[in-house]
């Protein structure tokens, strides 16, 4: 068998790869990508194998990273079994429909743009009718439930500790007489975070493909962060600011709507006037706490206490819920403190936007992180220092108190990532190392191998490896990523700006009689090739 990685190989999002064994084709995720407009072109490009041959579709979690092109994968013809846990599936109920919203309306918009210009009109990555069809080819199960997907194939799924109904996937692989064992991290969990439960120990692989996302780095825990927040919330609220707060839909909100209700529903101390109103901007949101209420049964023990006791841990009297754009737009008209949790966590797209618009340029607000921000993306560039920033079509100036509180993250960081490792019984023989930036990757490589003395191999974009029980090759070439492809771009100009100029400083040596005489038309040609590769790649950049 072998498997190809076709996503998050060197960078975050996009999950997606191909196992092929001698009768069926697999694939582990099938998600977006997302960051810089030049990645998020990749979402457009056609799937790198035919999505009609594919067998099945293996589903760690509902994040768009991992699931947000399953809709396409279906548009472009799979037909066979997407499997994965049921609050995974009511989870991407809730994210592909307005996944596929967002495209419908930005291709609106960006036609009514084209059209103005003359230009040809594009099509959504797919509809909320195609969204709505890729639903039927669901088929979920719970966890550690063995799961015999055919005479050669059997799965199970772990928790993952990551978000409502994320799982490891162990999967077992029978060919040609030969047993083999993979297991995918998906994205793994911090442990001792509220609602979910910790992830949970693998005994023994043969092979791993682990994230590596926060490779290079340590959090503080998550208590700190929680503590953090409540001190930030505090003093903006005493400068008579508002707190910004940018949080993914589907899981972390949750998490703060639950760190939040401990905070004043059951701190004595607080008098009813210092419950500030808390703003929850975010339809998905709301749908997703819904779906969260109906899946109760995959809580923590603390969690479960707490309904038991009949607390909703969703609901306290501070607590507001918008869906209307009216009232969404309304809040930044309100001059009073407040909290504003709002979607999407890197502040890329939605309602998030605004409210930074309208609050990021005001010395007396914070905003807050509580999550990963991709290379690329609004979130990154004001974390990483941006004075000012384009949002909406608008220069806006970064003024606002900025905090990072990585606590909060759903992804382990290094020392999870490596105790993880060391629980397996029987450690795998190889290591893939995926889901990450390359630095990153390239740590927790080193630290793999200094630790368990275990090869590691941080996949290219396309790389193909063939699987066998006592070894690995590599079969393919690397397929370089996007931001890798425009350095090579840039040193190869810089190389040919550089070599034009030396030439035109030698132009006089080109009215050498001898040389006229012995090598013009050489010379011509050269120089009418050069002349057309040079139109040619001005044709193909445009304006």
């Amino acid at each position: 068998m072998d498997i190809q990685f076709f996503g998050a190989a060197k960078m975050v999002t996009g999950s997606n790869y191909l196992i092929k064994t001698d009768k069926y084709n697999i694939l582990i995720d099938c998600g977006m990508f997302q960051g810089s407009a030049e990645i998020e072109r990749l979402n457009y490009e056609n799937f790198p194998y035919d999505p009609r041959n594919i067998d099945y579709l293996i589903l760690s979690h509902a994040h768009i990273d991992h699931s947000g092109r399953i809709p396409k994968l279906i548009k472009d013809g799979f037909r066979g079994k997407i499997i994965t846990t049921k609050p995974t599936y009511d989870l991407c109920k809730i994210m592909l429909r307005d996944s596929a919203k967002i495209q419908e309306a930005d291709v609106e918009w960006e036609n009514r743009k084209r059209q103005r210009a003359g230009k040809k009109s594009i099509e959504p990555l797919y509809t909320v009718e195609e969204a709505e069809v890729s639903l039927k080819f669901f088929e979920t199960y719970l966890y550690d439930q063995k799961i015999i997907v055919n005479e050669d194939i059997q799965l199970k799924f772990r928790d993952a500790g990551h978000m409502l109904g994320s799982a490891i996937i162990e999967l077992w692989i029978e060919e040609k007489g030969e047993s083999i064992k993979l297991v995918f991290s998906g994205d793994l969990g911090m442990p001792n975070r509220p609602i979910i439960n910790n992830p949970e120990y693998i005994d023994r692989a043969d092979y791993l493909i682990i994230e590596s996302t926060y490779g290079d780095t340590i959090h503080e825990r998550f208590g700190q962060s929680a503590e953090k927040l409540v001190g930030i919330i505090n003093n903006t609220v005493l400068r008579g600011g508002t707190v910004i707060i940018p949080s993914f839909a589907v899981g972390r909100t949750q998490e703060l709507i639950y760190e939040l209700n401990k905070h004043y529903e059951y701190n004595e101390s607080i008098e009813e006037y210092m419950k500030i109103p808390i703003y929850v901007d975010s339809p998905m949101a709301v749908m997703a706490t819904e779906a969260f209420q109906l899946n109760s049964s995959s809580f923590n023990k603390e969690a479960k206490n707490l309904i038991l006791k009949g607390d909703n841990p969703f609901v306290f009297p501070n607590l507001r819920y918008i869906k209307d754009q009216k009232e969404s737009m309304a809040l930044n008209k309100y001059e009073f403190p407040k909290v504003i949790i709002s979607s999407s966590g890197m502040a890329t797209a939605g309602r998030i936007r605004h409210h930074l618009k309208h609050n990021i340029w005001d010395e007396k607000n914070s905003l807050v992180f509580v999550g990963y921000q991709a290379e690329g993306t609004l979130g990154r560039i004001i974390l990483n220092g941006a004075k000012k920033v384009k949002i909406l079509g608008e220069e806006v100036a970064v003024k606002s108190e900025i905090y990072n509180l990585q606590g909060f993250s759903g992804h382990a960081d290094q020392l999870m990532l490596i105790e993880w490792i060391r629980k397996f019984k029987t450690k795998p023989q190889k290591i893939f190392i995926v889901h990450g930036e390359e630095d990153s990757s390239n740590t927790l490589a080193q630290l793999i191998e200094f630790e368990f003395n275990i090869e590691t191999i941080i996949p290219n974009l396309g790389d193909k490896f063939i699987i066998k029980k006592e070894k690995v090759e590599i079969t393919e070439g690397e397929i370089m990523e996007p931001s890798v492809l425009k350095k090579d771009i840039f040193e190869e100009l810089e190389d040919i700006y550089i070599q034009l100029q030396a030439l035109n400083k030698r132009k006089d040596q080109f009215t050498d009689p001898k040389l006229l005489e012995k090598d013009y038309d050489t010379i011509k040609n050269i120089l009418i090739n050069l002349q057309q590769n040079l139109m040619d790649l001005n044709m193909i950049l445009g304006k």
